[in-house]
């Protein structure tokens, strides 16, 4: 039997997204992150505030925007990439607060340490790591962010369990993810690309919501959600390039992306 993105060893997959996020770290177009940026949710106030190369338009919401942050709180951002939640999160929480991010790609972390380097900003710092297996402490984070990255895992259940284990009584969860309200095709769902894309690896809407909550968290609630389409359109360079790959019609592209959702979602400890 052929060996599909679903059915490789973790480790393995992992290695692969590392890859592909590595690929996305050194190459983007600044327009087009900052006009996917908008459609994520972001103001232009908040584009204009992070460092120059910290949007690299690939998430999927703006989880920062889920619940306020106070100042003083200590936050977690799992898959922090180029640092665009983190440095969003650190003028939040302000000089008396901190935010981790968290990243297994040695690129992201290699861009968001120069992006805080250039931007004077001091709360913040980025830790290689899983975030199947936190780099941080038990209980010593209020909050957790998270956009577009817990989809990627083939674990989701270890990803909510530790951050289960790592959030203080009484902390939250504010993320932005993708998950599918309908099947989606053999095609897609055994490509890598679309595991990267955020695509692949995504769990059915129920069963996402069903982790959360298995893992102990209580008030898991959806704040809001959007269609994929209406996130990144078919005309979008980076949507184009993978139906090509994959083969797919305008067509096709259209019908699936509407089977594809990112939820914003909240969740209490």
């Amino acid at each position: 039997m052929a060996e599909t993105a679903r059915s490789r060893d973790p480790e393995r997959l992992r290695e692969e997204v590392r890859e592909g996020y590595t690929r996305v770290a050194r190459g983007g177009d600044a327009a087009v992150a900052r006009e996917a940026g908008r459609r994520a949710g972001y103001s232009e106030a908040q584009l204009d505030a992070v460092p120059e190369g910290a949007n690299l338009g690939v998430g999927c919401g703006n989880p920062t925007a889920i619940d306020a942050l106070c100042p003083g709180e200590t936050v977690l951002d799992l898959g922090s990439g180029a640092g665009m939640d983190a440095f969003l999160a650190a003028r939040q929480v302000g000089p008396t607060g901190r935010v981790i991010g968290v990243d297994m790609t040695d690129a992201m972390l290699e861009k968001a340490r120069e992006n805080a380097g250039k931007a004077g900003v001091t709360n913040v710092e980025f830790r290689k790591g899983q975030i199947e297996a936190l780099p941080v402490e038990d209980e010593s984070v209020d909050a957790i962010v998270s956009n577009c990255v817990i989809n990627l895992s083939p674990q989701k259940d270890r990803v909510y369990a530790e951050a289960w284990r790592v959030l203080r009584p009484g902390g939250r969860v504010m993320v932005s993810d993708i998950v599918l309200d309908g099947p989606l095709p053999p095609a897609v769902l055994e490509s890598i690309e679309a595991w990267v894309g955020c695509v692949g690896g995504a769990s059915q809407r129920d069963d996402y919501l069903r982790t959360i909550r298995e893992a102990g968290f209580r008030e898991v609630r959806v704040e809001g959600e959007a269609s994929f389409g209406g996130l990144f359109p078919p005309d979008d360079p980076r949507v184009k390039e993978v139906a090509e790959r994959l083969r797919l019609s305008d067509d096709d592209v259209e019908r699936y992306t509407d089977t594809v959702k990112s939820l914003h979602v909240f969740a209490r400890k």
